[in-house]
């Protein structure tokens, strides 16, 4: 009796184990929050040691066009005591997005770990597209992007895709416009659009220079 009364025991705790360890079958991640103070307000970051899960955008006031080149600093103000790597990496990448664009490219781009960037879909394929071949300083329409992702038609499920975008800034859905020249909707609101639009474009002309 008192064997079968440590099977059991036993075998509880084992499906204890299993409940807190994976959710549909999957394991869980240890998630963490890193939170910098940048020139468009309170950035949220949150990830695990496998990649970065998502990018919030919390702040809503913005520095003039005027007052942009002066308004470069991006700082940790909220951190774990260790961060995981691909939250180092995202970070530094952040940071060099506002304060030193010069260095994206020298940059390693931090791994991500969201369903719609593993999972095979169309919003996926936009998303990594877009990553891939509409650089800082350039824009695209929602239906030159859609023919980028090998479905001209598809303008509408991009703009669908840009709303999903689960990692915004690092996934450039801000340089998606529409045909006409306006920039369209965004999800941190169009006024942040067009200031991450203007940080590139004149970031790209001193580079020029």
């Amino acid at each position: 009796m008192r064997e079968l009364k440590l099977h059991c025991l036993l075998k509880m705790a084992s499906r204890l184990h299993q409940k807190i360890a994976f959710k549909d079958g999957k394991p869980q991640c240890e998630k963490m929050c890193v939170v910098l103070s940048s020139p468009v307000g309170r950035i949220e970051i949150s990830g695990c040691g496998t990649g970065v899960h998502e990018i919030q955008l919390q702040g809503n006031v913005l520095p003039s066009s005027g007052t942009m080149e002066s308004l470069v600093s991006c700082e940790v103000c909220e951190a774990p005591e260790e961060m995981t790597a691909p939250l180092k990496q995202c970070v530094a990448w952040l940071q060099a997005y506002f304060c030193e664009p010069w260095m994206i490219e020298k940059l390693t781009m931090p791994p991500f770990h969201h369903p719609l960037l593993e999972q095979a879909s169309f919003t996926r394929e936009v998303l990594w597209t877009l990553l891939r071949d509409v650089k800082f300083g350039e824009a695209v329409s929602y239906k030159q992007l859609a023919d980028l992702a090998g479905n001209s038609k598809a303008a509408r499920a991009v703009g669908g895709a840009m709303r999903s975008n689960p990692v915004p800034i690092i996934i450039p859905c801000h340089r998606v416009i529409c045909s006409s020249g306006q920039t369209g909707n965004y999800t941190g609101g169009s006024h942040l659009k067009e200031w991450l639009l203007s940080h590139e474009r004149l970031q790209k002309e001193k580079l020029a220079y």
